[in-house]
């Protein structure tokens, strides 16, 4: 370990040097980040890809709160946080970004506030919006990687279509009552790499599945999936250990057990597939409902 002339923390190791990045680091941020500094495999190198990289997060309820949390304390230098809602009195049982406070504020506000509290040093962006065809694209070009945490399968669908169009990688959970789910998409990464598609070819029909306001969750799973959801951006912005794409995740919390499942991209699926009909997102009309966080 080197302390550079203006005072930038150098380590070797973490993917080695990059001449062209900024590795100064203030005294305030060498303190704040020492503990990630000191892994090899993260270093000053590390924590100069986080301070760069530019995260977008889709909603900001159960899964959305540690995952702004975690990734602001990360010092992610660039957040953007979706959501169209405000706080409501049953949203505080699970979706800690929140206060009794806060009801009734947008949830963007509110979680923001939280955020900077913890790490005021990295910017975040508030897209107060409902995403829809008309708009997604181009919320999303100014971003690396997005985060789903969204409760209703067209949103998810909607997004997972628009990260493949741009090119850009998905990580994504889902709870649902004592289970949880997660995995990482980035069919732009090569052979082996499947999409959201890949694993649900389409949506359920209506009804069939319930969402968390219907069937209910334990907030503390959402917990667990949104800090797991963190480490897996975390690991794609660092490229270190293994990535979630190409196998899903799944947590039963009553039984307290973890599998994991192998996914394979799909020849046939329509987003990502070698013959796919997908060139854009016209067949989403309209993504009527609340494109709610869980």
């Amino acid at each position: 370990m080197w302390l550079l002339p203006q005072g930038a923390l150098l380590v070797r190791g973490a993917g080695g040097y990059d001449g062209g990045m900024n590795l100064d680091f203030s005294e305030d941020e060498i303190s704040r980040y020492s503990r990630h500094i000191l892994l090899r495999e993260v270093g000053g190198v590390g924590q100069a890809q986080l301070r760069e990289a530019r995260v977008l997060l889709v909603g900001a309820g159960g899964l959305g709160s540690p995952l702004l949390m975690y990734l602001a304390a990360a010092g992610v230098g660039t957040i953007g946080l979706v959501d169209d809602d405000v706080v409501d009195l049953s949203n505080l049982q699970r979706q800690i970004a929140h206060t009794t406070g806060s009801l009734g504020t947008p949830k963007v506000e509110s979680a923001i506030e939280r955020a900077h509290a913890i790490n005021p040093l990295v910017r975040i962006a508030p897209h107060r919006t409902r995403l829809g065809v008309e708009n997604i694209l181009e919320v999303f070009a100014e971003y690396d990687i997005v985060c789903d945490g969204t409760d209703n399968f067209p949103t998810r669908f909607l997004i997972s279509d628009a990260c493949v169009l741009a090119k850009k990688t998905l990580v994504s959970a889902a709870v649902l009552r004592f289970d949880g789910q997660l995995s990482t998409f980035k069919p732009h990464a090569g052979e082996g790499c499947p999409c959201y598609r890949c694993l649900y070819p389409a949506p359920p029909p209506d009804g069939l599945v319930p969402t968390c306001s219907e069937a209910g969750v334990l907030g503390a799973v959402t917990g667990v999936m949104g800090t797991l959801q963190a480490t897996e951006v975390l690991k794609e912005i660092l490229g270190i250990g293994e990535s979630m794409s190409g196998r899903v995740l799944v947590w039963d919390a009553l039984s307290a057990r973890f599998r994991t499942i192998k996914l394979r991209p799909d020849p046939a699926c329509i987003a990502c597939g070698p013959n796919a009909t997908l060139k854009d997102l016209s067949g989403h009309g309209d993504t009527a409902g609340p494109a709610c966080a869980i």
